[in-house]
């Protein structure tokens, strides 16, 4: 394992910020297309299909390499993979960036994801690996800050591109922010080789990344294809089947990918499932909102990305100081704390958005979510990785990284079908149009008509009851953590030595597992 840098060495937090440029670098890559979506289905004349597949595709690929990119990391050293993910995601963008065709940049997408795989999961074991652990929870609660940043600032960075430029330039835009990425992490991130020895896992690699690809498909397919079509329950099944298959062999394999005993420590899987959670929650608004704020409310790509930066600058504020917030109340009352409060924002943001609030007060909302969020994150994160021994870091990040990206997809698949079908219900057509796609409503009906109006209270009545949803799975989640998450187990006059400690019985340094 890569030695951490000693602690007077102030190259550590420049590192930092090198890897958590990395992050923003590909996390942004998940909702950077959502306000793009308009644009791609007039320029390249893209269908439904195959705007989900543009943005499926990319999610996809990520989620079903990340646990092999952690054994890659583990295997090679996680600055190697990391240039090499790094360097894949720029030429995947720049080929992107040319597509003519719906085809061509789905196929580059793939390339993308892929690519994002190799880079998230070892951004987390660097960080883990370069800070000792008084100092672990503050570097890794920055590092959850831009990992929800690059998600939120999306939305933006492609507003802002396609007020200017043309849709190629959401992808452009990657290849010279990742030239210098790949001259900071060069120069300032330590190299090390890895520390896995033995056979690679070729059955582990082949039964994760198959069932995670299943599942993630049956999830963003299911609302076109119904949950209950034989391709979806399949999909489903043969899901159950690999990973029940992938778990049998890694508890038998002599040199297995993932020690899926990692599971029976209760703070690592209740931490896991409640960032989960958290993503569930994040992308299932984020999927329906930008939409309704430029097919509903009329504003540009650009106005409608700018919504998102109150949310975006709080999550992140909130984040890289939480650190203090849970030396004071502890993890379990930080992270329960912050779901409320997610609860409580996205319940009012409903209530608001179904009223037709003001732009402004949309925000202010937004950045309610926004606080509460960045109070869970940081916090879940840390006692995740505090809960394992240090030479399980690479896979616990690689776990870490795929229960976000499977939560986001789930939210999405399960926030788009309700708001799907509930808008279905609510949509009468007929009036001058037999298609019930909002964005194909808008572009052949004029803005002000019975049609789009009628389109427009369906869809914001089904968005609605979809950030319900949401909201209700935020506050599932502080109860879940109030009843499971272990209690404190210091004196409330004892001030913990690290911050993951502080809230949970069995969280533990991994420098003393």
């Amino acid at each position: 394992m890569m030695n951490s840098l000693e602690p007077t060495d102030r190259r550590r937090w420049a590192a930092l910020g090198a890897l958590c440029t990395s992050l923003v670098v590909v996390t942004i890559d998940n909702t950077i297309l959502n306000t793009a979506i308009p644009t791609l289905a007039r320029e390249l004349r893209a269908t439904t299909v195959d705007l989900q597949w543009i943005t499926n595709a990319y999610t996809l690929a990520f989620a079903a390499l990340l646990i092999t990119a952690g054994g890659l990391g583990a295997r090679f050293g996680h600055r190697r993979i990391l240039l090499t993910g790094l360097t894949l995601f720029a030429l995947g963008s720049a080929f992107a960036a040319l597509s003519h065709t719906s085809l061509q940049l789905i196929g580059w997408r793939t390339v993308m994801g892929a690519a994002a795989a190799l880079v998230m999961p070892a951004t987390l074991s660097l960080v883990v690996s370069m800070f000792a652990p008084h100092e672990r929870g503050r570097a890794i609660g920055i590092w959850s800050a831009t990992a929800g940043l690059g998600i939120a600032i999306g939305p933006v960075a492609g507003g802002v591109l396609l007020e200017h430029f043309s849709w190629g330039s959401v992808f452009w835009i990657n290849v010279p922010l990742v030239a210098v990425v790949i001259a900071a992490t060069v120069s300032l991130v330590p190299s090390a080789g890895g520390m896995v020895k033995g056979s690679f896992d070729i059955p582990g690699l082949l039964l994760s990344a198959g069932g995670l690809a299943l599942i993630v498909d049956a999830l963003t397919q299911a609302s076109l294809r119904g949950w209950s079509s034989p391709i979806t329950v399949l999909e489903i099944v043969s899901t159950t089947a690999l990973l029940a298959g992938f778990v049998w062999w890694e508890l038998r394999a002599p040199a297995p990918m993932t020690d899926v005993r990692i599971f029976t420590s209760r703070v690592f899987s209740i931490s896991n499932a409640i960032l989960a959670a958290t993503f569930f929650a994040l992308f299932g608004v984020l999927f329906t909102y930008t939409q309704y704020l430029q097919f509903v409310r009329g504003y540009g790509p650009l106005v409608a990305g700018v919504g998102a930066v109150p949310f975006a600058l709080v999550m992140a504020a909130v984040a890289s100081s939480s650190d203090r917030v849970v030396g004071r109340l502890g993890v379990r009352s930080s992270i329960a704390g912050g779901l409320a409060v997610m609860s409580v924002g996205l319940l009012v943001l409903s209530i608001a958005a179904g009223r037709y609030a003001p732009f402004g007060v949309l925000a202010a909302i937004m950045a309610l979510v926004g606080a509460g969020m960045g109070l869970v994150m940081a916090p879940a994160t840390t006692a995740s990785m505090s809960s394992v021994a240090p030479q399980q870091a690479a896979m616990a990040s690689s776990i870490n990284s795929v229960v976000r990206e499977l939560g986001g997809v789930l939210g999405v698949a399960v926030v788009g079908t309700v708001v799907a079908t509930v808008f279905r219900s609510r949509f009468e057509p007929g009036v001058g149009t037999s298609t019930v796609d909002l964005a194909q409503i808008h572009a052949d009906a004029p803005p002000v008509s019975i049609v789009a109006e009628a389109a427009n209270q369906a869809y914001t009545s089904a968005m609605c009851m979809g950030i319900q949803i949401c909201a209700a799975a935020a506050f599932l989640g502080a109860l879940a953590v109030i009843a499971l998450f272990p209690a404190p187990r210091r004196p409330a006059s004892c001030p913990p030595a690290d911050p993951a400690n502080s809230g949970g019985e069995g969280v533990r340094s991994p420098s003393n597992p």
